[in-house]
């Protein structure tokens, strides 16, 4: 279906052709955000990651969805993240794994609010807060909490994610 309008006193035809409107974007889903790192998810979060979804480009419309593209992204960084903590060792492994899944999760949002200020839409609600308000609300009205995988799926490769600094002392 097509709609042909002229606009008044500026002489401009418009043509909108609306036959594959929303047909890409229905089938386009990144469940946002991720749950902050605790000790009750800790060990999905290590054993599981291979099952979680991974967000390559091929998985969005060449055009449009900006805001989705920006959650798969920080995903994905946070998820090449999580494998890198979880290969930790030591004397105190666990602790170790948790307080940098942590900093990991505080990291990779910090950096999908950088990206969301840095356009032109409106910004990801939780990137409005600052400190520990921030953090409380990306931990809220989770869409997986427990991290568990998807049952079926294996995540593909994806890129080096740079970025990431781990500091041991903070915890």
């Amino acid at each position: 279906m097509t709609w042909i309008g002229l606009l008044q006193g500026f002489g401009i035809l418009l043509i909108v052709s609306n036959a594959n409107v929303g047909a890409e974007s229905t089938s386009v889903d990144v469940p946002f955000p991720p749950a902050r790192p605790t000790v009750f998810n800790q060990g999905a979060i290590c054993s599981q990651g291979h099952g979680r979804p991974r967000y390559p480009d091929s998985f969005f419309p060449r055009s449009g969805l900006g805001h989705f593209k920006r959650r798969g992204k920080a995903i994905n960084r946070l998820e090449f993240w999580y494998a890198w903590c979880c290969g930790l060792q030591g004397e105190d492994r666990e602790a170790g794994i948790l307080c940098c899944a942590r900093q990991a999760w505080k990291q990779a949002l910090s950096q999908f609010c950088i990206e969301e200020y840095g356009t032109m839409t409106a910004h990801y609600e939780c990137c409005r807060k600052y400190g520990d308000q921030r953090w409380s609300c990306f931990d809220s009205e989770l869409s997986n909490p427990d991290y568990i995988a998807t049952p079926g799926y294996i995540a593909p490769a994806m890129p080096y994610e740079p970025g990431f600094i781990f500091d041991p002392h903070v915890c």
